[in-house]
């Protein structure tokens, strides 16, 4: 499967009216959601091993990303870095779709985040200004138009009483 299949979209409106997913990636070399996940393993005095598993705190690391003019999304992390925004202010949804050769969609996930540039500068290739995508939760599964670039609920089922 080519890595082009599974396609990362993120709401450059940062919570706005009007939701405007855009495709992650075009300067990205490498894109890995690092899953984090929070273990135990330990042994006790009598050899026997016990495990837990604590969750994940999922990230992203967005780099190099260099800046567009046009672009919502390098307006808003710029103002975040520029005006060091933080909480709330940085708060967007990010939503992973993967597709099959035919564009089939066979998986979609939208994602609470929090987006949080970790520097400004760059070298001869331009002004970069790569930034950290922390996943918040409240992940839904759904569906996602790749022609729209809209996001729909997968349906909830309603359990009646008895």
């Amino acid at each position: 499967m080519e890595r082009k299949l599974l396609a990362h979209f993120i709401d450059e409106s940062f919570g706005g009216e009007t939701l405007a997913y855009v495709r992650l990636g075009k300067d990205l070399e490498e894109y890995n959601e690092e899953l984090n996940p929070d273990v135990d393993n330990k042994k006790n005095i009598l050899g026997e091993v016990s495990f837990r598993h604590n969750g994940f705190q999922p990230q992203n690391e967005v780099t190099p990303y260099y800046p567009e003019p046009d672009s919502a999304l390098s307006t808003k992390v710029m103002q975040i870095a520029n005006e060091r925004i933080n909480g709330d202010g940085c708060h967007t949804t990010v939503v992973d779709v993967l597709l099959t050769e035919t564009g089939t969609q066979l998986w979609a996930y939208r994602e609470d985040v929090a987006v949080v540039p970790t520097s400004i500068g760059g070298g001869t290739d331009g002004v970069q200004a790569p930034f950290t995508i922390y996943r918040l939760g409240n992940r839904v599964a759904g569906t996602f138009n790749t022609s729209t670039n809209t996001f729909t609920p997968a349906a909830q089922s309603v359990q009646v009483p008895g």
